[in-house]
């Protein structure tokens, strides 16, 4: 059974930092790509950040410079380092696996940046 927990959610004010983990099991995770979605009340879930097998990452435009993704394949945990977080940064984050037909997600984590 693949599962993927994601922890690191919370309440935040404008201009801290939050560091998100996802934990993966049921899946050989050097192997994914590994993805960050978010999902704001009443709009599309768009991807945030994205990181290889090889490492490579890339990030959406309104997140780079702001955001880190990296990955610890022999914790199997993807994680996502928020700094300078913006109200704008609300949403729902979600970690996600994708390889081929493969397609796996976790449950969401809440992060509010508010003051």
């Amino acid at each position: 059974q693949v599962q993927l927990v994601e922890s690191g959610g919370g309440l935040v004010q404008p201009g801290g930092s939050l560091r998100l983990s996802c934990a993966a099991s049921g899946i050989f995770f050097s192997f994914y790509p590994m993805n960050w979605y978010r999902q704001a009340p009443g709009k599309q879930r768009e991807l945030v950040a994205s990181i290889t097998t090889d490492m490579i990452t890339n990030y959406a435009d309104s997140v780079k410079g702001r955001f880190t993704i990296s990955r610890d394949n022999a914790k199997k945990t993807v994680y996502l380092q928020m700094n300078s977080l913006k109200p704008e940064d609300t949403a729902v984050y979600y970690c996600n696996a994708r390889r081929g037909v493969s397609d796996f997600w976790g449950q969401g984590t809440q992060i509010t940046v508010s003051s």
